[in-house]
Protein backbone atom coordinates (compact mmCIF):
# COMPACT_ATOMS: atom_id res chain seq x y z
CA UNK A 1 0.00 0.00 0.00
CA UNK A 2 1.38 3.47 -0.92
CA UNK A 3 2.14 5.64 1.73
CA UNK A 4 -0.06 8.67 2.47
CA UNK A 5 0.57 11.76 5.20
CA UNK A 6 -3.10 12.42 4.91
CA UNK A 7 -4.35 8.81 5.80
CA UNK A 8 -5.46 7.08 9.23
CA UNK A 9 -3.40 4.79 10.95
CA UNK A 10 -4.31 0.96 10.27
CA UNK A 11 -3.57 -1.76 12.59
CA UNK A 12 -3.28 -5.74 12.80
CA UNK A 13 -6.67 -5.75 14.73
CA UNK A 14 -8.70 -3.83 11.91
CA UNK A 15 -6.88 -6.10 9.47
CA UNK A 16 -7.82 -9.13 11.19
CA UNK A 17 -11.49 -8.34 11.89
CA UNK A 18 -12.19 -6.60 7.85
CA UNK A 19 -10.61 -10.33 7.24
CA UNK A 20 -13.67 -11.47 9.15
CA UNK A 21 -15.82 -8.98 8.37
CA UNK A 22 -15.61 -5.68 6.42
CA UNK A 23 -18.53 -4.06 8.77
CA UNK A 24 -16.98 -4.81 12.00
CA UNK A 25 -13.95 -2.91 11.08
CA UNK A 26 -15.96 -0.52 9.77
CA UNK A 27 -18.59 -0.10 13.27
CA UNK A 28 -15.14 -0.66 15.47
CA UNK A 29 -14.17 2.58 13.57
CA UNK A 30 -17.32 4.85 13.28
CA UNK A 31 -19.94 2.91 15.29
CA UNK A 32 -21.84 4.05 17.99
CA UNK A 33 -20.08 2.83 21.02
CA UNK A 34 -23.18 2.45 23.37
CA UNK A 35 -24.18 -0.27 20.45
CA UNK A 36 -21.32 -2.00 21.07
CA UNK A 37 -21.21 -4.97 23.61
CA UNK A 38 -18.73 -7.11 25.71
CA UNK A 39 -18.35 -10.29 24.20
CA UNK A 40 -17.00 -12.89 26.41
CA UNK A 41 -15.65 -14.46 23.60
CA UNK A 42 -13.11 -12.17 23.74
CA UNK A 43 -11.84 -12.32 26.96
CA UNK A 44 -12.00 -16.12 26.67
CA UNK A 45 -9.55 -16.01 23.51
CA UNK A 46 -7.64 -14.10 25.89
CA UNK A 47 -6.98 -16.03 28.39
CA UNK A 48 -6.16 -18.89 25.84
CA UNK A 49 -3.55 -16.82 24.03
CA UNK A 50 -2.08 -15.81 27.63
CA UNK A 51 -1.89 -19.79 28.23
CA UNK A 52 -0.47 -21.05 25.26
CA UNK A 53 2.28 -18.83 25.12
CA UNK A 54 3.19 -19.22 29.20
CA UNK A 55 3.18 -22.67 28.11
CA UNK A 56 5.44 -21.49 25.04
CA UNK A 57 8.11 -19.28 26.11
CA UNK A 58 7.80 -19.13 30.71
CA UNK A 59 6.21 -16.55 32.36
CA UNK A 60 9.46 -14.78 32.12
CA UNK A 61 8.25 -13.32 28.70
CA UNK A 62 5.70 -11.83 30.38
CA UNK A 63 7.19 -8.53 31.24
CA UNK A 64 6.52 -5.05 29.34
CA UNK A 65 8.29 -5.33 26.09
CA UNK A 66 10.55 -3.20 24.45
CA UNK A 67 12.75 -2.06 21.34
CA UNK A 68 15.69 -2.83 23.80
CA UNK A 69 15.27 -6.44 24.18
CA UNK A 70 14.87 -7.05 20.40
CA UNK A 71 18.55 -5.30 20.39
CA UNK A 72 19.87 -7.56 23.25
CA UNK A 73 19.03 -10.72 20.74
CA UNK A 74 15.80 -11.66 23.49
CA UNK A 75 15.03 -15.69 22.31
CA UNK A 76 11.24 -14.46 22.42
CA UNK A 77 9.21 -11.10 22.81
CA UNK A 78 5.83 -10.78 22.80
CA UNK A 79 3.46 -8.00 22.54
CA UNK A 80 5.82 -6.03 21.11
CA UNK A 81 4.51 -2.06 20.07
CA UNK A 82 5.51 -1.64 16.21
CA UNK A 83 4.95 1.69 13.98
CA UNK A 84 5.83 1.81 10.25
CA UNK A 85 4.83 5.14 8.55
CA UNK A 86 0.23 4.05 8.65
CA UNK A 87 0.55 0.90 10.06
CA UNK A 88 0.62 -0.27 13.40
CA UNK A 89 0.45 -3.14 14.85
CA UNK A 90 1.37 -5.88 18.10
CA UNK A 91 3.00 -8.88 16.90
CA UNK A 92 1.60 -11.93 19.29
CA UNK A 93 5.53 -13.39 19.36
CA UNK A 94 8.34 -12.47 17.60
CA UNK A 95 11.11 -15.14 17.87
CA UNK A 96 14.74 -15.45 17.05
CA UNK A 97 16.40 -17.51 14.40
CA UNK A 98 19.87 -17.68 12.78
CA UNK A 99 20.66 -14.70 10.15
CA UNK A 100 22.43 -11.63 9.71
CA UNK A 101 20.59 -8.11 10.21
CA UNK A 102 20.78 -4.64 11.71
CA UNK A 103 20.27 -6.07 15.29
CA UNK A 104 23.55 -8.18 15.14
CA UNK A 105 24.20 -12.10 13.83
CA UNK A 106 20.52 -12.93 14.44
CA UNK A 107 17.11 -12.22 13.22
CA UNK A 108 13.54 -12.11 14.35
CA UNK A 109 10.32 -13.66 12.54
CA UNK A 110 6.52 -13.22 13.69
CA UNK A 111 4.53 -16.04 14.81
CA UNK A 112 0.99 -16.17 15.61
CA UNK A 113 -0.91 -18.71 17.79
CA UNK A 114 -3.77 -19.80 15.52
CA UNK A 115 -7.06 -21.33 16.75
CA UNK A 116 -7.13 -24.50 15.08
CA UNK A 117 -4.76 -26.91 12.75
CA UNK A 118 -4.87 -24.75 9.53
CA UNK A 119 -3.99 -21.31 8.69
CA UNK A 120 -6.66 -19.23 6.97
CA UNK A 121 -5.91 -16.04 4.69
CA UNK A 122 -6.51 -13.88 7.41
CA UNK A 123 -3.28 -15.92 9.31
CA UNK A 124 -1.31 -15.20 6.69
CA UNK A 125 -1.84 -11.59 5.47
CA UNK A 126 -1.54 -11.06 9.29
CA UNK A 127 2.18 -12.51 9.35
CA UNK A 128 3.00 -10.33 6.06
CA UNK A 129 1.48 -7.17 8.02
CA UNK A 130 3.58 -7.87 11.04
CA UNK A 131 6.63 -8.52 8.77
CA UNK A 132 5.95 -5.16 7.12
CA UNK A 133 6.17 -3.65 10.65
CA UNK A 134 9.30 -5.76 11.56
CA UNK A 135 11.64 -4.71 8.29
CA UNK A 136 12.97 -1.26 9.23
CA UNK A 137 14.18 -2.85 12.44
CA UNK A 138 16.24 -5.43 10.88
CA UNK A 139 17.06 -3.74 8.26
CA UNK A 140 16.18 -6.78 5.64
CA UNK A 141 12.91 -8.30 4.28
CA UNK A 142 11.14 -10.68 6.51
CA UNK A 143 10.47 -13.69 4.43
CA UNK A 144 9.26 -16.08 6.69
CA UNK A 145 6.36 -16.18 9.29
CA UNK A 146 5.32 -19.18 11.59
CA UNK A 147 1.64 -20.18 12.59
CA UNK A 148 1.63 -22.52 15.60
CA UNK A 149 -1.48 -24.66 16.39
CA UNK A 150 -2.47 -25.49 19.82
CA UNK A 151 -1.36 -29.04 19.37
CA UNK A 152 2.42 -27.86 18.80
CA UNK A 153 2.19 -28.05 15.20
CA UNK A 154 4.45 -25.22 12.93
CA UNK A 155 3.54 -24.55 9.68
CA UNK A 156 5.67 -21.82 8.17
CA UNK A 157 4.20 -19.30 5.76
CA UNK A 158 6.63 -17.86 2.99
CA UNK A 159 5.79 -13.90 2.89
CA UNK A 160 7.17 -13.63 -0.75
CA UNK A 161 5.86 -14.48 -3.70
CA UNK A 162 2.00 -13.45 -4.27
CA UNK A 163 1.82 -12.50 -0.56
CA UNK A 164 2.78 -9.10 -0.28
CA UNK A 165 0.47 -8.27 -3.37
CA UNK A 166 -2.85 -9.82 -1.68
CA UNK A 167 -1.78 -8.03 1.95
CA UNK A 168 -1.48 -4.45 -0.28
CA UNK A 169 -4.73 -4.92 -2.06
CA UNK A 170 -6.52 -5.83 1.59
CA UNK A 171 -4.97 -2.76 3.12
CA UNK A 172 -6.18 -0.59 0.30
CA UNK A 173 -9.44 -1.78 0.27
CA UNK A 174 -9.59 -1.75 4.13
CA UNK A 175 -8.87 2.08 3.66
CA UNK A 176 -11.36 2.42 1.44
CA UNK A 177 -13.73 1.17 3.22
CA UNK A 178 -12.66 3.15 6.31
CA UNK A 179 -12.85 6.16 4.92
CA UNK A 180 -16.88 5.11 3.35
CA UNK A 181 -19.37 7.33 5.59
CA UNK A 182 -21.57 4.22 4.62
CA UNK A 183 -21.00 1.15 6.90
CA UNK A 184 -20.12 -1.85 4.56
CA UNK A 185 -23.47 -4.65 4.07
CA UNK A 186 -23.91 -7.29 6.89
CA UNK A 187 -22.08 -10.20 5.99
CA UNK A 188 -23.35 -13.17 4.22
CA UNK A 189 -22.54 -15.74 6.63
CA UNK A 190 -23.52 -14.35 9.76
CA UNK A 191 -22.94 -17.73 11.79
CA UNK A 192 -19.83 -16.22 13.06
CA UNK A 193 -21.86 -13.52 15.00
CA UNK A 194 -22.01 -14.84 18.01
CA UNK A 195 -18.44 -13.76 18.59
CA UNK A 196 -19.19 -9.87 17.64
CA UNK A 197 -19.76 -7.01 19.95
CA UNK A 198 -21.85 -5.20 17.47
CA UNK A 199 -23.89 -8.85 17.06
CA UNK A 200 -27.14 -6.89 18.88
CA UNK A 201 -27.02 -3.74 16.46
CA UNK A 202 -26.63 -5.99 12.93
CA UNK A 203 -29.57 -8.37 14.12
CA UNK A 204 -31.73 -5.09 14.38
CA UNK A 205 -30.80 -4.11 10.72
CA UNK A 206 -30.75 -7.80 9.52
CA UNK A 207 -34.41 -8.12 10.83
CA UNK A 208 -35.34 -4.73 9.50
CA UNK A 209 -34.23 -5.58 5.94
CA UNK A 210 -35.49 -9.01 6.23
CA UNK A 211 -32.07 -10.48 5.77
CA UNK A 212 -32.14 -14.10 4.41
CA UNK A 213 -29.51 -14.61 7.10
CA UNK A 214 -32.29 -14.11 9.46
CA UNK A 215 -34.14 -17.28 8.34
CA UNK A 216 -33.73 -20.25 9.99
CA UNK A 217 -31.65 -22.84 8.09
CA UNK A 218 -29.81 -20.24 5.89
CA UNK A 219 -26.17 -20.16 5.74
CA UNK A 220 -23.80 -18.04 3.42
CA UNK A 221 -23.83 -20.59 0.91
CA UNK A 222 -27.37 -20.89 0.40
CA UNK A 223 -28.00 -17.30 0.74
CA UNK A 224 -25.49 -16.56 -2.28
CA UNK A 225 -27.63 -19.22 -4.32
CA UNK A 226 -30.67 -18.02 -3.83
CA UNK A 227 -29.70 -14.25 -4.57
CA UNK A 228 -27.90 -15.62 -7.62
CA UNK A 229 -31.77 -16.89 -8.71
CA UNK A 230 -33.10 -13.56 -8.01
CA UNK A 231 -34.40 -13.98 -4.08
CA UNK A 232 -33.20 -11.01 -2.14
CA UNK A 233 -34.60 -11.06 0.82
CA UNK A 234 -37.20 -12.97 3.27
CA UNK A 235 -40.24 -11.96 1.75
CA UNK A 236 -39.25 -12.59 -1.72
CA UNK A 237 -38.38 -16.15 -0.33
CA UNK A 238 -41.86 -16.30 1.02
CA UNK A 239 -43.53 -15.24 -1.78
CA UNK A 240 -41.46 -17.80 -4.25
CA UNK A 241 -43.41 -20.71 -6.08
CA UNK A 242 -42.19 -24.24 -4.46
CA UNK A 243 -41.63 -25.83 -8.17
CA UNK A 244 -39.75 -22.76 -9.23
CA UNK A 245 -37.48 -22.59 -6.70
CA UNK A 246 -37.27 -26.61 -6.20
CA UNK A 247 -35.85 -26.87 -9.59
CA UNK A 248 -33.61 -24.39 -9.63
CA UNK A 249 -32.04 -25.93 -6.57
CA UNK A 250 -31.82 -29.31 -8.18
CA UNK A 251 -30.54 -27.81 -11.51
CA UNK A 252 -27.73 -26.22 -9.19
CA UNK A 253 -26.47 -29.51 -7.56
CA UNK A 254 -27.98 -29.10 -4.63
CA UNK A 255 -28.62 -32.34 -3.43
CA UNK A 256 -31.66 -31.89 -1.13
CA UNK A 257 -34.09 -29.77 -3.70
CA UNK A 258 -37.17 -30.48 -1.65
CA UNK A 259 -35.14 -28.30 0.84
CA UNK A 260 -37.15 -25.55 -1.12
CA UNK A 261 -40.39 -26.13 0.40
CA UNK A 262 -38.90 -25.80 4.33
CA UNK A 263 -37.33 -22.64 3.47
CA UNK A 264 -40.33 -20.72 1.52
CA UNK A 265 -42.54 -22.27 4.58
CA UNK A 266 -39.72 -21.26 7.39
CA UNK A 267 -39.90 -18.04 5.77
CA UNK A 268 -43.57 -16.91 5.92
CA UNK A 269 -43.81 -18.59 9.10
CA UNK A 270 -41.15 -15.61 10.03
CA UNK A 271 -42.72 -12.99 7.77
CA UNK A 272 -46.36 -13.81 9.50
CA UNK A 273 -44.97 -13.91 13.11
CA UNK A 274 -47.73 -16.91 13.64
CA UNK A 275 -46.11 -20.56 14.11
CA UNK A 276 -47.33 -23.12 12.08
CA UNK A 277 -48.06 -26.65 13.73
CA UNK A 278 -46.78 -29.53 11.51
CA UNK A 279 -49.16 -32.65 11.19
CA UNK A 280 -51.75 -34.75 13.78
CA UNK A 281 -48.61 -35.16 16.00
CA UNK A 282 -48.38 -31.42 17.02
CA UNK A 283 -51.49 -32.08 19.42
CA UNK A 284 -49.77 -34.92 21.38
CA UNK A 285 -45.99 -33.87 21.42
CA UNK A 286 -45.10 -34.99 24.81
CA UNK A 287 -46.95 -38.15 25.83
CA UNK A 288 -44.58 -39.28 28.00
CA UNK A 289 -45.31 -36.55 30.71
CA UNK A 290 -49.36 -37.35 31.04
CA UNK A 291 -48.88 -40.42 33.00
CA UNK A 292 -45.50 -39.53 34.58
CA UNK A 293 -45.00 -38.97 38.92
CA UNK A 294 -42.52 -36.34 38.26
CA UNK A 295 -40.06 -34.92 35.12
CA UNK A 296 -36.45 -34.14 35.86
CA UNK A 297 -35.41 -30.91 33.72
CA UNK A 298 -31.48 -31.40 32.58
CA UNK A 299 -29.06 -28.98 31.50
CA UNK A 300 -25.52 -29.35 30.87
CA UNK A 301 -22.76 -26.37 31.38
CA UNK A 302 -19.64 -27.44 29.33
CA UNK A 303 -15.79 -25.79 29.22
CA UNK A 304 -15.64 -27.54 25.05
CA UNK A 305 -11.63 -26.14 24.88
CA UNK A 306 -10.92 -28.18 28.09
CA UNK A 307 -13.34 -30.67 27.49
CA UNK A 308 -15.12 -30.55 30.59
CA UNK A 309 -18.83 -30.82 31.53
CA UNK A 310 -18.57 -29.07 34.94
CA UNK A 311 -22.11 -28.99 35.82
CA UNK A 312 -25.12 -31.16 35.72
CA UNK A 313 -28.15 -28.80 36.37
CA UNK A 314 -31.67 -30.60 37.20
CA UNK A 315 -34.71 -28.82 38.11
CA UNK A 316 -37.02 -31.85 40.18
CA UNK A 317 -40.50 -31.23 39.20
CA UNK A 318 -43.13 -33.67 41.13
CA UNK A 319 -46.87 -34.18 39.84
CA UNK A 320 -49.11 -33.07 42.54
CA UNK A 321 -52.01 -35.26 43.89
CA UNK A 322 -54.28 -33.27 41.74
CA UNK A 323 -52.49 -34.24 38.77
CA UNK A 324 -50.92 -30.56 38.35
CA UNK A 325 -47.51 -29.90 37.63
CA UNK A 326 -46.19 -27.70 40.69
CA UNK A 327 -44.83 -23.76 40.04
CA UNK A 328 -41.25 -24.29 38.24
CA UNK A 329 -39.82 -21.59 40.01
CA UNK A 330 -40.78 -22.82 43.58
CA UNK A 331 -39.40 -26.30 42.44
CA UNK A 332 -36.04 -27.97 44.25
CA UNK A 333 -33.34 -26.98 41.40
CA UNK A 334 -30.29 -29.58 42.31
CA UNK A 335 -26.93 -28.92 40.81
CA UNK A 336 -23.94 -31.46 40.67
CA UNK A 337 -20.37 -30.37 40.27
CA UNK A 338 -18.31 -32.60 38.18
CA UNK A 339 -14.34 -31.64 39.61
CA UNK A 340 -12.00 -32.66 37.40
CA UNK A 341 -10.38 -33.07 40.82
CA UNK A 342 -12.87 -35.74 42.20
CA UNK A 343 -12.51 -38.24 38.97
CA UNK A 344 -15.40 -39.08 36.71
CA UNK A 345 -16.06 -41.87 38.51
CA UNK A 346 -17.61 -40.05 41.20
CA UNK A 347 -19.55 -37.88 39.08
CA UNK A 348 -21.17 -40.78 37.24
CA UNK A 349 -22.20 -42.36 41.21
CA UNK A 350 -23.78 -39.09 42.00
CA UNK A 351 -26.01 -39.01 38.39
CA UNK A 352 -26.91 -42.83 38.93
CA UNK A 353 -28.25 -41.95 42.56
CA UNK A 354 -30.23 -39.05 41.26
CA UNK A 355 -31.35 -40.83 38.24
CA UNK A 356 -32.44 -44.44 40.48
CA UNK A 357 -33.87 -42.14 43.03
CA UNK A 358 -36.70 -40.69 40.57
CA UNK A 359 -36.61 -43.95 38.89
CA UNK A 360 -39.77 -44.13 35.99
CA UNK A 361 -39.28 -40.27 35.63
CA UNK A 362 -38.96 -38.66 31.94
CA UNK A 363 -35.31 -36.93 31.79
CA UNK A 364 -36.27 -33.58 29.67
CA UNK A 365 -33.43 -31.59 27.79
CA UNK A 366 -33.02 -29.04 25.18
CA UNK A 367 -30.24 -30.49 22.41
CA UNK A 368 -28.34 -33.40 22.19
CA UNK A 369 -25.56 -31.92 24.44
CA UNK A 370 -26.93 -33.94 27.55
CA UNK A 371 -27.95 -37.34 25.87
CA UNK A 372 -24.10 -37.71 24.13
CA UNK A 373 -22.65 -36.57 27.43
CA UNK A 374 -24.41 -39.57 29.61
CA UNK A 375 -24.03 -41.55 27.12
CA UNK A 376 -20.14 -41.47 26.76
CA UNK A 377 -20.09 -41.49 30.36
CA UNK A 378 -21.55 -44.49 30.73
CA UNK A 379 -19.04 -46.23 28.46
CA UNK A 380 -16.24 -44.95 29.65
CA UNK A 381 -17.41 -46.26 33.29
CA UNK A 382 -18.95 -49.11 32.05
CA UNK A 383 -22.80 -48.83 32.64
CA UNK A 384 -25.72 -47.84 30.93
CA UNK A 385 -26.90 -44.46 29.93
CA UNK A 386 -30.10 -43.51 31.91
CA UNK A 387 -33.68 -44.39 30.65
CA UNK A 388 -36.12 -41.80 29.85
CA UNK A 389 -34.15 -38.87 27.92
CA UNK A 390 -36.41 -36.67 25.95
CA UNK A 391 -35.20 -34.49 23.68
CA UNK A 392 -37.34 -31.17 23.50
CA UNK A 393 -35.43 -29.24 20.56
CA UNK A 394 -36.41 -32.90 18.51
CA UNK A 395 -39.89 -32.66 19.43
CA UNK A 396 -40.28 -29.13 19.07
CA UNK A 397 -38.72 -29.48 15.57
CA UNK A 398 -41.05 -32.11 14.74
CA UNK A 399 -44.39 -30.97 15.63
CA UNK A 400 -44.02 -26.88 15.01
CA UNK A 401 -42.64 -24.26 12.73
CA UNK A 402 -41.63 -21.08 14.81
CA UNK A 403 -41.48 -17.52 13.89
CA UNK A 404 -37.64 -17.70 15.03
CA UNK A 405 -34.13 -17.46 13.35
CA UNK A 406 -32.89 -20.40 15.40
CA UNK A 407 -34.56 -23.08 17.07
CA UNK A 408 -31.83 -22.83 20.03
CA UNK A 409 -33.13 -22.57 23.40
CA UNK A 410 -32.52 -18.76 24.13
CA UNK A 411 -34.38 -17.77 20.49
CA UNK A 412 -37.68 -20.39 21.24
CA UNK A 413 -38.07 -19.41 25.04
CA UNK A 414 -37.44 -16.19 24.32
CA UNK A 415 -40.24 -16.05 21.75
CA UNK A 416 -42.68 -17.34 24.56
CA UNK A 417 -41.57 -14.22 26.84
CA UNK A 418 -38.79 -16.20 29.14
CA UNK A 419 -36.51 -14.09 30.20
CA UNK A 420 -32.95 -15.09 31.73
CA UNK A 421 -32.44 -13.49 35.45
CA UNK A 422 -29.18 -12.35 34.34
CA UNK A 423 -29.85 -10.38 30.87
CA UNK A 424 -26.15 -10.55 29.81
CA UNK A 425 -25.48 -14.48 30.69
CA UNK A 426 -24.71 -16.69 27.70
CA UNK A 427 -22.64 -19.61 27.61
CA UNK A 428 -19.16 -18.22 26.83
CA UNK A 429 -19.92 -15.83 29.81
CA UNK A 430 -20.47 -19.19 31.76
CA UNK A 431 -17.26 -20.26 30.92
CA UNK A 432 -15.72 -17.55 31.66
CA UNK A 433 -17.08 -17.49 35.33
CA UNK A 434 -16.03 -21.03 35.84
CA UNK A 435 -12.29 -20.88 34.75
CA UNK A 436 -12.56 -17.24 37.24
CA UNK A 437 -13.92 -19.54 40.00
CA UNK A 438 -11.37 -22.10 39.29
CA UNK A 439 -8.41 -20.12 39.36
CA UNK A 440 -9.04 -17.56 42.54
CA UNK A 441 -12.37 -19.69 44.15
CA UNK A 442 -14.87 -16.82 43.96
CA UNK A 443 -18.38 -17.87 45.62
CA UNK A 444 -20.01 -15.27 43.24
CA UNK A 445 -19.09 -16.84 40.56
CA UNK A 446 -20.37 -19.92 40.90
CA UNK A 447 -23.51 -18.50 42.61
CA UNK A 448 -24.00 -16.93 38.84
CA UNK A 449 -23.26 -20.05 37.03
CA UNK A 450 -26.32 -22.23 39.20
CA UNK A 451 -28.56 -19.42 38.57
CA UNK A 452 -27.58 -19.42 34.85
CA UNK A 453 -27.86 -23.35 34.91
CA UNK A 454 -31.31 -23.12 36.78
CA UNK A 455 -32.66 -20.94 34.44
CA UNK A 456 -31.67 -22.49 31.50
CA UNK A 457 -33.70 -25.40 33.37
CA UNK A 458 -36.86 -23.13 33.23
CA UNK A 459 -36.32 -21.72 30.01
CA UNK A 460 -36.60 -25.74 29.24
CA UNK A 461 -39.83 -26.44 31.16
CA UNK A 462 -41.91 -23.18 29.66
CA UNK A 463 -40.55 -24.88 26.01
CA UNK A 464 -42.42 -27.52 27.01
CA UNK A 465 -45.43 -26.02 28.37
CA UNK A 466 -46.08 -24.18 25.63
CA UNK A 467 -45.76 -27.34 23.34
CA UNK A 468 -48.59 -29.10 25.10
CA UNK A 469 -50.26 -26.24 25.53
CA UNK A 470 -50.34 -25.46 22.10
CA UNK A 471 -50.78 -29.17 21.18
CA UNK A 472 -54.16 -29.08 22.63
CA UNK A 473 -55.06 -26.00 20.99
CA UNK A 474 -54.25 -27.12 17.26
Amino acid sequence: MAPSSNRQLLTDRQLRSWLRCRRKAWLDRHGNPSERRWNPHRALQLADREARLQRLIGPGAAAAPSLEQLSQGQAAVRQLLLQHQELRGRPTLLLRQPGQSRLGAFSYQPALLQPGRHGTREHRLTLGFWGLLLEPLLGAPVTQGLLLDPQGGKERVQLQGSQPRQLSQALERLQQDLENRQAPPLTNDRKKCSLCAWKRSCDQVAEAEGHLSQVSGIGGKRRDLLQQLGVADRAALASSKPEWLMAQLDKRGEQRPELALELIAQAQVQETGLPQALGPGASQPLPELEQAPGVLIYDIESDPDARDDFLHGFLILRRGADGQWPAAATAPYHPLLALQDHGEARCWQRLQRLFQHHQGWPVLHYGETEAIALRRMAERQGGKTPPGLLDLHKRVRQHWRLPVDSYGLKAVAQWQGFRWSQSSAEGARCVLWWRQWRARGDRHNLERIFRYNHDDCLATWAVAQWLVAAGRDS
